[in-house]
């Protein structure tokens, strides 16, 4: 039986939809998963989603609110979600206390960190040395930057490189991060681009999309390919 991947999904507001982009469900499906959108319904919900998943799949969407870690929103702060933001930062806690294996793609592993008691750069041309283009103006399979990929890491052992070229759609970015993490990849301006955990290495955060890059990028399949196969293990908590 394929592993079901629950993947987090999307509220707008303006049309009362509920909605999960195909490329997080296509990389999902073609990885061998069985994937399973998980609505923002309230925190009643979580117990029952966790019964029926094998993986968590942490999308991108909107910025955290800065409530979670402790902050008044900064003018540049863009569109909220509060019914995401209720769900899915609890939702990541008892998976992470649970062992589930998750994989954290952009505002996704921002939730990570902030469920795990980190902190978020709210603006990262206002607020950092930034040198990049982190918004990019090009479509969105394709890599527009560099990234270096710590040796030693689960990010490592999955693409076999020490450097990749990367999609990248983010104003934000990780500021600190819990004792329990470390930092797997970054850009050359400094910015955090993967995240991991200490003794949990069925957990990882990419702050790009691999899902966008899916049909075309071997490493972006790699990294669901392994997510995947991560969801056919028995928990690790």
């Amino acid at each position: 039986m394929k592993p079901i991947i629950g993947i987090t999904a999307s509220y707008n507001h303006e049309k009362n939809t509920y909605f999960s982009p195909g490329e997080y469900i296509q990389a999902v499906e073609s990885a061998g998963g069985f994937p399973l959108q998980l609505l923002p319904l309230g925190v009643d919900k979580i117990a029952a989603y966790l019964e029926l998943i094998d993986g968590l799949l942490l999308t991108g969407g909107p910025d955290v609110d800065p409530v979670y870690y402790g902050e008044d929103p900064q003018p540049a702060v863009e569109k909220l979600s509060p019914e995401r933001d209720a769900v899915e930062i609890p939702l990541t806690q008892k998976a992470l206390s649970t062992g589930l294996p998750i994989f954290a793609i952009c505002r996704g592993m921002q939730v990570l960190n902030v469920a795990a008691g980190g902190s978020i750069i709210q603006d990262i041309c206002k607020n950092g040395n930034v040198a990049i283009k982190h918004t990019q103006q090009a479509p969105r399979w394709h890599g527009t930057h560099s990234i270096q990929i710590k040796e030693g890491t689960v990010l490592s052992e999955i693409l076999a490189e020490k450097e990749i070229r990367v999609n990248s759609f983010h104003h934000q970015a990780l500021k600190e991060i819990p004792a329990n993490c470390y930092i797997s990849a970054h850009s050359q301006d400094g910015i955090i681009e993967g995240i991991e955990f200490k003794g949990l290495t069925n957990v990882l955060g990419v702050q790009w999309h691999p899902e966008c890059m899916y049909s075309t990028d071997p490493h972006s399949q790699k990294l669901f390919s392994w997510f995947v196969e991560q969801a056919k293990k028995p928990p690790r908590g």
